[in-house]
């Protein structure tokens, strides 16, 4: 085994264990302890890894412990760390149903990368998705207004628009045709406007619209400030639209109040998919408007809204709900294949 051969395999089998303990909702710091042990060997030469593994000064690098050492030492001895081992074989299926739709699902339509406040670069989180089975995915990092979550400016939109595209060619032939769309998770301002410039919008391949700001606003001017959005020809994609959270590290919030018949009837006039937001903190809408939603007519998306690769797994959660609701395959935009969702996109 080469050098460089040895330490791949270290860097792989470290970020394994971050996907694994994402998907199962462990401590942040626990993830982020594989992912930075990770990133410190992945910096560092080959040979200067190797020549502190056999001087057993690996420990003396930031990051690197006695348990990310461990790994490290196994993977690069060709053996299959034994922690990852043992997660690999607790990781069952997430879910007892929604399986079936989520086979036909060929990617997620909502994500985030460390552009915004994402917590893994674009390329990880695509060949993620790839590994998941998905063909393609769209990336949703945040608009520039929403700082507490690092939002893009104009300018560094653009600069991502070009780093897709230089990935995209890299990517082709490595994933087999996999591709990354452009695209936004656009703030819904107060009065119903977007915070993005309609130049930046028509570049997009795809535009979801969120609220994220004075969520305890009235139903009347709710309702009216979420349809002017959903009217807005731009807009594919309605994100998590009661803005509530159930559970998780930042707590519980209600619903946002609105006209949920009036928002949905505009979902399906304007052709607007209604989200399906699979975050184990938000799974929105809530199931009674979620049969609102279907019987209103309206299409879907169903994302994970990921900010980290293993977060990407959790689709099924929205799946299920899905199913239980009544959701048919054919009303699920991200079953079709890139170039149909791009051509629904654009009309």
């Amino acid at each position: 085994m080469s050098d460089k051969a040895g330490v791949a395999d270290a860097v792989e089998a470290l970020r394994a264990i971050g996907y694994y303990l994402e998907r199962d909702r462990q401590p942040t710091h626990r993830v982020k302890a594989y992912r930075r042990a990770a990133d410190t060997i992945e910096a560092l030469p080959a040979a200067e890894v190797r020549a502190r593994r056999r001087a057993g000064t690996l420990t003396e690098l930031p990051g690197i412990g006695p348990k990310t050492e461990a790994v490290i030492l196994e993977a690069m001895d060709g053996a299959t760390p034994s922690y990852l081992v043992k997660l690999e074989e607790a990781a069952g299926s997430l879910t007892e149903a929604g399986t079936t739709l989520r086979s036909e699902l060929k990617a997620d339509l909502h994500l985030h990368s460390e552009w915004s406040d994402g917590g893994s670069p674009i390329e990880e989180m695509a060949r993620t998705a790839a590994r998941l089975g998905h063909r393609y995915m769209a990336l949703t990092d945040h608009s520039p207004r929403l700082t507490v979550a690092n939002g893009l400016s104009r300018e560094r939109r653009l600069q991502q628009i070009e780093v897709v595209a230089e990935l995209n060619k890299k990517l082709a032939d490595e994933l087999d045709g996999f591709t990354i769309l452009n695209g936004i998770e656009v703030d819904i301002l107060d009065d119903g406007s977007l915070d993005c410039d309609t130049e930046i919008l028509a570049r997009l391949d795809l535009v979801v619209a969120s609220v994220h700001s004075k969520l305890r606003m009235g139903s009347e001017p709710m309702t009216e400030r979420m349809v002017r959005a959903i009217a807005n020809p731009h807009v594919d994609v309605l994100g998590h639209c009661t803005g509530r959270l159930i559970t998780g590290g930042r707590g519980t919030r209600p619903e946002s109040e609105f006209d949920a018949e009036v928002v949905f009837e505009a979902c399906r006039q304007f052709g607007t998919a209604v989200e399906i937001n699979s975050r184990p903190e938000r799974l929105d809408p809530p199931k009674r408007l979620l049969s609102m939603a279907v019987e209103s007519g309206c299409v879907f998306s169903i994302d994970t809204d990921a900010h980290a690769p293993g977060q990407l797994d959790w689709q099924v959660y929205g799946c299920e709900r899905a199913e239980e609701c009544g959701v048919t395959t054919d009303r699920v935009i991200n079953t079709r294949d890139s170039d149909e969702l791009l051509e629904w996109a654009a009309s």
